[in-house]
């Protein structure tokens, strides 16, 4: 069953169920019903187009389950489209939730959503004076909900980044891990792109004159646009930190190797002294100088130890070795 609650409230307090009947649903001043559904049927979503006068374009949308986040008209009602996230592993994987809003109904359609709205339901049940208000301030609950669940997310993703930075500190990354830094980054990017019409659409609900949502509701969405503001913030500086530590992982790995290569330079010249001195007396002409004298063998050797010392000391002294 995908139905997950539908509930009749009068005064802000819940009086009963509603079946989804498939006939026009009258209700009286004070009261609304807040109906919640989790991948439904095509069947359900005929019965509540037919029970609240449901535009066939929202509930066209509502069954495709592959919609921006927005904010669309459709006469006295609001059709609004949020984006839930949660992360699998490294991966952000993303739901939706499309909500219909009218004057005496509030009905929430959930597709991949990791979370769902029932302990919000039980929070919003003991404050009867804020339902007493309406299904907008129910709409600013559900939108604040789905914004809330970013901040885990983001910051569960700022602990495996800056695991990867300290570790980085300490020992070079390896590939896998360098391959993990760019998903990540891919992620983010990907994250971004739904942050922004998440921000547009919290915005309308914020400052335009919309059918359904009171003057004094405007306060509350007015705070998850700036919920969604510090999202993106935080979104953006987990992206900065995540491009410095590849960046400082490739300038480690580069002095690495800088000084793999004035080492071997080093040691390279240290060598080619007894290399050039072997190489000339290694000629086999019958003329050449000290081939006959007594201890030349051991001079040449004095000065093959004496040479290779100096360059060492020279060197050492510099930071080559």
């Amino acid at each position: 069953m995908t139905v997950v609650a539908s509930h009749l409230y009068r005064d802000g307090v819940r009086v009963g169920d509603v079946p989804l009947s498939g006939e026009p649903l009258k209700l009286s001043s004070g009261d609304f019903v807040w109906i919640g559904l989790s991948d439904p049927s095509a069947d359900e979503m005929v019965n509540l187009m037919v029970m609240f006068d449901l535009h066939p374009l929202t509930v066209e949308d509502a069954l495709n389950g592959r919609q921006v986040p927005k904010v669309d008209v459709y006469g006295e009602q609001l059709f609004v489209v949020a984006k839930t996230a949660h992360l699998e592993g490294d991966r952000i994987a993303y739901g939706e939730t499309c909500i219909f809003v009218g004057k005496f109904h509030i009905v929430t359609v959930r597709h991949g959503s990791a979370r769902a709205h029932n302990p919000l339901r039980e929070q919003l049940e003991q404050s009867p004076h804020l339902l007493k208000k309406g299904p907008d301030y129910v709409l600013h609950a559900i939108i604040d909900f789905v914004v809330d669940g970013y901040l885990p997310m983001v910051e569960k993703m700022e602990d495996k980044v800056f695991e990867m930075e300290k570790h980085m500190l300490i020992s070079f990354l390896e590939r896998e891990q360098i391959r993990r830094l760019f998903r990540m980054r891919r992620q983010v990017i990907l994250f971004q792109r739904v942050l922004g019409p998440m921000a547009e659409m919290a915005g309308k609900l914020a400052h335009l004159e919309l059918p359904c949502v009171d003057e004094n509701a405007k306060p509350y969405f007015r705070n998850v646009l700036h919920h969604t503001r510090r999202v993106e913030t935080m979104i953006a500086g987990l992206r900065e930190v995540i491009t410095s530590v590849f960046e400082a992982s490739n300038l480690l790995e580069q002095q690495r190797q800088g000084t793999i290569t004035r080492q071997l330079a080093a040691w390279a010249a240290i060598l080619a002294v007894p290399t050039a001195i072997a190489g000339i007396y290694g000629m086999n002409f019958s003329n050449m100088p000290e081939l006959e004298t007594r201890y030349g063998y051991f001079m040449v050797l004095a000065v093959i130890t004496a040479s290779c010392g100096v360059l060492f000391y020279r060197f050492k002294k510099s930071g080559w070795l």
